[in-house]
């Protein structure tokens, strides 16, 4: 167990990573270590079940797939210091298919912190396969011609030409998600509101 739970000064944490996805589980290694220096970091995996669609197709199934993901987690897997979900998803706007995902991260506690990566436009071909009811990663190795890309650059990598990975976008995301449980500022009470003077 880390010495101090909710802040940087942790020396050692015991994380679990509710994927068994190479390019997930290395954005947790890095965003614990970045939001945590110096902590040794214990990574475990599970397979669990994130109680949505294969393929989440709004904001709302996919920021649940990830709680899910890392409630079950905590569930399969007790007496670590945090439990991390991460979860793709895609939504159609104005006949746009976007592409992001949702992180969520939970303590022993019962505090939680999450957040959202930015968002990815998807090319027609793309948005016609995923119409169809293939997954994104699935649609993207077709159109691309790669085998497994969701286990490496993912989309962000195959359309930036590997400026933006899943592994680096994700790891940012998690590093905000993680800010509830290293900045105090989250933690205070908030102030009550000030009445300003009459004129």
């Amino acid at each position: 167990m880390g010495t101090d739970r909710h802040g940087a000064a942790a020396t050692s944490l015991s994380v679990v990573v509710a994927s068994r996805n190479p390019a997930k589980v290395n954005a947790v290694r890095a965003a614990f270590g970045a939001s945590f220096p110096g902590a040794t970091l214990d990574i475990v995996t599970v397979t669990v079940d994130s109680g949505v669609a294969d393929q989440p197709v709004s904001d709302e199934e996919t920021r649940r797939g990830a709680l899910n993901r890392a409630r079950n987690a905590r569930a399969r897997r007790v007496g670590a210091d945090y439990w991390v979900g991460l979860e793709g998803g895609v939504e159609t706007i104005d006949g746009e298919l976007l592409a992001f995902a949702w992180m969520a991260v939970l303590d022993a506690t019962g505090h939680r912190g999450m957040a959202r990566s930015p968002t990815l436009p998807l090319p027609p071909d793309v948005r016609m396969r995923v119409a169809r009811g293939e997954e994104l990663g699935t649609a993207n190795d077709a159109v691309f011609g790669t085998v497994g890309s969701k286990a490496g650059g993912g989309a962000f990598g195959l359309l930036s030409g590997g400026r933006f990975t899943r592994e680096g976008v994700y790891a940012q995301t998690l590093c905000l998600a993680l800010l509830p449980f290293i900045n105090p500022v989250y933690r205070a009470e908030p102030e009550q509101a000030i009445e300003k003077p009459e004129k």
